[in-house]
């Protein structure tokens, strides 16, 4: 017995030495394996920006055929690069990837392993559809997935940097740098502008774009392509929706683990029903805004089409496009010689005067007064409905304009209808002389909208009374 227990006793031990051993294997196992991750992650990180620096190499500068070339080539190994980052993952580590990964995620993820897997089967599908194996071998499609790649990349970084560690005002200050260098750097590119830049015009013009004040150093339409034009337009349109908005969306919508005071405070700026509603809201923001630039382009282009004659079409949609998204945003730039002063808007019937001042109304008081408005105006067709099919309406909203919306309308009215009124009465006889009385009405109702916050001018400042001075500084 005692020999039958001496070897119960020798067999334990060695049993309990295999299993502490393979446990000890497996944590190295695992640890080497968070290694690899976390080496592949960062490797990735580090190729999603060499891509961002590739990408404004390629359309910001002139290229021979054979940087081209070298452009291509490091653009197709930084996709093969990102193409083993998301098949290791999944290979190694798939239930926690599943886990984690959010849709954007997905569907860009998708797009490399699809762009990979093209050249493979290039010949096989150029048997079957030509058209669409030119169209997946094309170089702006790769090149837009991967961008979409690297943009979601860096997100994802960037929140797991700030996670739980960084409080909304740092977020926003932080911000507006990020934006003004970036918006900076890429306004003195080559194709840019026509004769190149000073990067302290450029980063003053980054800045008051971002910040939408409509001050510039630089005339706008002489010194910018439409590639920096386009490039203004973005920074205009960042500053428009709200930098903190705008990096809200980007850490709610990537990472979707924001601490809980960061979403509060963003439910509280978007005038969102409840925090689960964040996403929803942010993402009706910038369709609803896209929308109103939308239709207010349509209404440029309509009053201004038969005035612009120098302008080919392109031309002229572009001009709607950019004037209605500085009008809505409040931003004050404009892509025509003179600007709201060009001769051929001054002589033309006004409309695009008070289509811009409408725009510029539109967006100077807010989107929570603008939704309010849209829900009462549904509220207003809904009731009328029921009452031609003799319905009665149970348990509808009584009040249809909250308390933030009546002060903004009454202060936005009062102030337009005053200012219109004193600006008319002082500069009828002196800037504004030899003007008609519809056109001096027009011009009246445009300059008295616009020193409120868009930086618009149809006439010279220079021109006005001093009593014309006070109303604008007051303004």
């Amino acid at each position: 017995m005692k020999i039958i227990g001496n070897i119960h006793r020798h067999l334990r031990r060695t049993y309990n030495r295999m299993r502490l051993s393979w446990h000890t294997q497996m944590r190295q196992r695992q640890s080497a394996i968070r290694s690899l991750l976390r080496i592949l992650d960062i490797a990735t990180f580090f190729g999603a920006l060499g891509f961002m620096v590739c990408f404004v190499l390629y359309i910001g500068y002139e290229h021979s055929p054979s940087q081209l070339q070298t452009l291509y080539s490091t653009m197709h190994s930084l996709r093969w690069l990102f193409a083993l980052n998301i098949t290791f993952r999944l290979a190694i580590n798939f239930r926690q990837t599943i886990a984690e990964t959010r849709i954007v995620k997905w569907i860009v993820d998708t797009g490399i392993l699809v762009s990979v897997a093209i050249p493979l089967l290039h010949t096989n599908i150029a048997a079957s559809w030509p058209a669409l194996a030119n169209v997946l071998s094309g170089q702006w499609l790769n090149i837009g997935i991967l961008l979409a790649y690297s943009i979601v990349d860096i997100s994802y970084a960037v929140m797991r940097i700030m996670n739980r560690r960084t409080n909304p005002p740092l977020m926003m200050s932080g911000s507006f740098l990020v934006f003004i260098i970036i918006g900076s750097v890429l306004l003195t590119l080559p194709k840019a502008t026509y004769n190149g830049l000073q990067y302290t015009d450029a980063l003053f013009v980054s800045t008051s774009a971002v910040c939408i004040t409509g001050l510039t150093t630089v005339d706008i339409p002489a010194t910018f392509t439409p590639f920096g034009q386009g490039v203004l337009a973005l920074l205009i349109q960042i500053g428009g929706l709200g930098v903190l908005t705008f990096t809200s969306f980007f850490a709610i919508f990537f990472s979707g683990n924001t601490s809980i005071y960061s979403q509060l405070l963003v439910k509280d700026m978007i005038s969102s029903k409840s925090v689960n509603a964040l996403t929803p809201t942010l993402l009706y923001i910038f369709m609803f805004t896209i929308v109103v630039e939308l239709t207010g382009a349509l209404a440029v282009w309509w009053t201004t089409h038969d005035y612009l004659t120098h302008m080919s079409s392109g031309q002229q949609i572009s001009f709607s496009l950019f004037h209605s998204l500085s009008a809505f945003c409040n931003a004050g730039f404009c892509t025509l010689p003179g600007g709201m002063s060009n001769p051929a808007l001054l002589n033309s019937n006004q409309s695009v005067y008070l289509v811009t001042s409408i725009i510029v109304l539109a967006g100077g008081i807010g989107f929570p007064v603008l939704v309010n408005i849209r829900d009462a105006f549904s509220e207003y067709i809904h009731r009328m409905f029921n009452r031609v099919r003799h319905r009665k309406t149970y348990g509808r909203q009584i009040h249809l304009y909250n308390l933030n919306t009546k002060l903004s309308l009454y202060a936005t009215i009062i102030l337009f209808l005053l200012s219109t009124i004193a600006f008319f009465i002082f500069e009828r006889q002196n800037s504004m002389n030899g003007m008609s009385t519809y056109t001096q009405v027009c011009q009246s109702v445009f300059n008295a909208t616009c020193p409120r916050s868009s930086g618009f001018q149809s006439i010279s400042p220079v021109l006005f009374s001093p009593a014309t001075f006070l109303i604008v500084l007051l303004l």
